[in-house]
C-alpha cells in the first residue's frame, strides 16, 4: 500500500513524522535515485528504493528505544555543525539501528535522555497535548528566602510565554548558599528552570533529569552510558 514519504521514514525509525518532513524538505531524501521534496508524495515502501543522506532505508528495521545518561557539555542531537560532542558521538559504532533523541536536554544539563527509532512513541512523548511529567533535581545558587518558592511555583512569563505554574519541591537549604530543589515539569520550554531560577534570583549550577513520566533514570548507569529499554517500560511511557 502506498503511504505518505515522511510516514514511510517515521516507521522505519529515521525520524518523528515532523522532524522527517524537514528532512525530506532539505532534499535529503531520494526515491528510486531521484530526490524527492515533498514529504506527502505518496510511494509503496516495498516497491521503492528509499535513501536518507546516502544510507538505505528499510521498512522492516526493528524498533529500539534506549535510556541513556547524558553527561554534561554533550548536545542532545545527532549533528552539530560547529563540531561539538553529541548523542551520535556516544553510540557511533555500537548501535547500529538509527536512533533519534526523543526531545532535548540542553548542553549544561544531565541525565535522562530517550533515543528511539519508533515515531510513534516519539510523537506520543514530545507532542504537548499528552503533557508527560519531567523530574529534574537542580542545584540553585544564591541566598535562601522562603518566598522564593513562591517565585517559582508562580505562572512565570518567559520570553514573552507564560508557564503553567509547576509543582517544586524544597529538599535542602545548603549552609553554603547552594541548594537543592526538585521540579515536577508537564512543558518543558527552552532552558525553562534555568529562567525560572533567575526569576528567583538563583543561579543553576547543576541540573539533572531523572524521570519521564513514571520512567526512571537508572541508578545503575554512569554518564554517557546507556541501556534499552524493556518493553514493559515502554508500556509505562505510553500509559
Amino acid at each position: 500500500m502506498e503511504e505518505r514519504l515522511q510516514n514511510i521514514l517515521s516507521h522505519a525509525g529515521v525520524a518523528s513524522r515532523r522532524h522527517s518532513a524537514v528532512i525530506i524538505e532539505e532534499g535529503r531524501v531520494t526515491v528510486n535515485g531521484k530526490v524527492v521534496t515533498e514529504p506527502g508524495a505518496r510511494f509503496d515502501p516495498a516497491k521503492v528504493e528509499i535513501v536518507v543522506d546516502g544510507n538505505p532505508v528499510s521498512s522492516e528495521e526493528k524498533t529500539r528505544t534506549i535510556m541513556m545518561y547524558k553527561p554534561m557539555g554533550v548536545l542532545s542531537t545527532m549533528n552539530d555543525p560547529f563540531g561539538g560532542e553529541t548523542l551520535a558521538d556516544l553510540i557511533r559504532g555500537k548501535i547500529k539501528e538509527r536512533l533519534v533523541p526523543v526531545g532535548r536536554l540542553d548542553k549544561d544539563s544531565e541525565g535522562l535522555i530517550l533515543m528511539s527509532n519508533d515515531g510513534d512513541l516519539t510523537l506520543r512523548l514530545t507532542h504537548p497535548r499528552y503533557e508527560h511529567e519531567k523530574i529534574y533535581l537542580v542545584k540553585a545558587a544564591g541566598r535562601w528566602s522562603d518566598d522564593k518558592l513562591d517565585i517559582l511555583r508562580s505562572p512565570l512569563v518567559i520570553n514573552g510565554y507564560q508557564i503553567q505554574p509547576c509543582r517544586v519541591e524544597l529538599l535542602r537549604v545548603g549552609r553554603n548558599n547552594v541548594h537543592l530543589l526538585k521540579f515536577y515539569l508537564r512543558e518543558g520550554r527552552k532552558r525553562q528552570i534555568r529562567y525560572m531560577c533567575s526569576a528567583a534570583r538563583l543561579v543553576v549550577t547543576g541540573l539533572k533529569r531523572i524521570q519521564i513520566g513514571k520512567l526512571c533514570l537508572d541508578e545503575n548507569l554512569m554518564p554517557g552510558e546507556w541501556r534499552d529499554l524493556s518493553s514493559e517500560e515502554i508500556a509505562k511511557l505510553v500509559m
